[in-house]
């Protein structure tokens, strides 16, 4: 090993690969994506539960970044579980892994915690992205998902006939953020739309989040449509 010569910098430590447990009760699936993970060099798989209740409980021990977890499953569903999952440690990033397309899934994985939803016929490359994605605190879904997330939100907002309640209010760039979250784009394309840094963008949703008591840009969304804060057309 060579050591630094005097005035020079020493390299600076390589950060810690993100911790992530993998929940799925079909082992083939659990084992490959494991094995697949793990040849990321940012990426160590800490864990791996075969139902929705055993995965809660290993959460709760290991405390990874991130939970890779399936939504249908025995012992507790993928939605329980992230709902469980979330009451335990909040911060903790959840990634929906599941075959199906179905709104109804997507719209209570987004009430339950989830920052992620991808299908499972998804490439390695898309669920290695996804993990580091969401462990930077950003959400993640594919465009046709999001569409029918918003189609959703539309439909939701049609059918809420309850009385007005006293929202936090969001400040006018706030609502311009809020709006293009809804529309699926990340931080650098929102960056890019407003012509504002990266960094800038970072610190809107934290401020939006905080103002609505919220852990995740989907369910920002989602708040926002239930209280009318935003029209999504």
């Amino acid at each position: 090993m060579t050591e630094a010569q005097p005035g020079e910098h020493p390299e600076p430590a390589a950060p810690d690969p993100l911790r992530v447990v993998v929940v799925d009760d079909h082992e083939l699936f659990r084992r490959g994506l494991r094995l697949l993970l793990e040849q990321e060099d940012d990426i160590s798989v800490v864990g791996e539960a075969s139902d929705g209740r055993a995965g809660t409980t290993l959460v709760s021990e290991v405390l990874p970044d991130v939970v890779l977890l399936d939504v249908r499953m025995p012992q507790a569903d993928g939605i329980e579980a992230c709902r469980a999952i979330k009451e335990v440690a909040p911060t903790i990033k959840i990634i929906m892994l599941t075959m199906s397309d179905e709104e109804a899934d997507l719209y209570e994985a987004v009430k339950a915690g989830a920052s992620g939803y991808l299908l499972k016929d998804s490439s390695i490359d898309d669920v290695s992205h996804a993990v580091r994605v969401v462990a930077e605190g950003q959400s993640l879904i594919s465009p046709s998902m999001a569409a029918k997330l918003l189609d959703e939100f539309k439909e939701m907002s049609r059918r809420s006939a309850a009385a007005e309640i006293p929202s936090p209010r969001l400040t006018d760039r706030e609502l311009e953020v809020l709006r293009l979250v809804a529309q699926g784009l990340n931080n650098r394309e929102i960056a890019r739309r407003l012509v504002i840094s990266e960094n800038t963008v970072k610190n809107h949703v934290r401020n939006i989040l905080e103002k609505l008591q919220l852990h995740s840009r989907m369910e920002a969304v989602l708040y926002a449509v239930r209280e009318n804060l935003l029209e999504i057309t």
